[in-house]
């Protein structure tokens, strides 16, 4: 049974990936026009390890990095975030680090992944094997993980272990189409997937991508909690977001701001999310910390580095009018 008081009381546990992100610099620069970057961590999964441990948390991640500059550039900035990578492993041969170029202006985004050869991808049923899952409080999986072997299986292991140890499975679908050989497997996966899990994240597209047609999502999202899941957050962008829990459907805005880019929310709802409710916040409140969280991100360059800390989430909240209204 899902328990969220226990959360802060281990880290938490993360598989899925770690990369480079590089955003054209100053702020507004097209890529092509670009002659400088900033560098930072990005990788979805440690990301949320960041979003975590600025609000007070403590996170592992488990994954595979490429054994080069760029691998061990990710390690160093695991490191600077004191995410615990005991179980970050690095792969040799041609094997490479996702890498991301993103803009960090609105009109016209252009975001461009790399990710032939992912050297996360190589996560095997071995990594997950080694890991003492008693030493957790929950596992948080990114749908990316799940999207190529050994990886998949890797990580379905891992769900049948933490489960055996008590914890609870967190579950961002996170679906990213290039990383999938075809629309058929993802839902597939993703629905074995969210069957199997306490708390699912994902917005009013994924879940309509899982359901098989859009209009369809939020009978997707109410068919999950009404079977395993103790808590399904249905996000609606603009709108806000629906929150399932039992019987309970609450309803939530967002915090609109000036948004310097549209990458890095989800992430940083995932981890504000988690904080919050571990922290002891109510299910809306948290929800509603999540979305504070994405707003802020959204107007910072970067994603890791964006990241709000407890303090600057607080002065946010202190000073912002409020969510905005949705609709009953």
């Amino acid at each position: 049974m899902f328990d969220a008081t226990q959360l802060f009381a281990k880290p938490f546990l993360c598989i899925g990936r770690a990369g480079m992100d590089f955003y054209p610099d100053p702020p507004g620069t097209k890529t092509e026009e670009a002659t400088h970057f900033f560098s930072c961590l990005g990788g979805s999964s440690a990301n949320i390890c960041v979003a975590i441990n600025k609000q007070g948390g403590r996170s592992a991640l488990v994954t595979s990095v490429s054994d080069d500059a760029i691998g061990r550039f990710c390690l160093n900035e695991l490191d600077r975030y004191q995410i615990d990578r005991t179980h970050v492993r690095s792969v040799g041969g041609e094997f490479r680090n996702s890498l991301a170029v993103v803009e960090s202006r609105i009109d016209d985004h252009q975001s461009v992944i790399y990710r032939n050869g992912a050297a996360d991808f190589q996560m095997t049923v071995d990594d997950v094997n080694a890991v003492d899952f008693s030493q957790y409080s929950a596992l948080i999986t990114t749908g990316t993980v799940l999207a190529a072997e050994p990886s998949r299986t890797a990580a379905f292991q891992a769900f049948d272990l933490a489960r055996q140890a008590g914890l609870p499975l967190i579950f961002d679908i996170d679906y990213r189409p290039y990383s999938w050989e075809s629309a058929e497997d993802a839902a597939a996966t993703y629905s074995k997937a969210g069957g199997l899990c306490d708390i699912i994240i994902g917005n009013d597209v994924e879940f309509g991508f899982m359901a098989g047609s859009y209009e369809h999502g939020l009978d997707k999202a109410r068919e999950l909690v009404s079977r395993d899941a103790h808590i399904v957050v249905y996000k609606m962008g603009e709108q806000g977001a629906i929150t399932l829990s039992g019987e309970k459907e609450i309803r939530t805005g967002i915090y609109p701001v000036d948004a310097l880019k549209p990458t890095g929310a989800g992430d940083s709802f995932m981890g504000g999310f988690i904080a919050s409710l571990a922290s002891g916040h109510s299910l809306k409140d948290a929800v509603l910390r999540g979305s504070a969280s994405a707003s802020i991100v959204v107007s910072r360059v970067g994603c890791s580095a964006a990241m709000p800390t407890t303090e600057e989430l607080e002065s946010f909240l202190a000073e912002h009018p409020g969510p905005s209204d949705t609709a009953s």
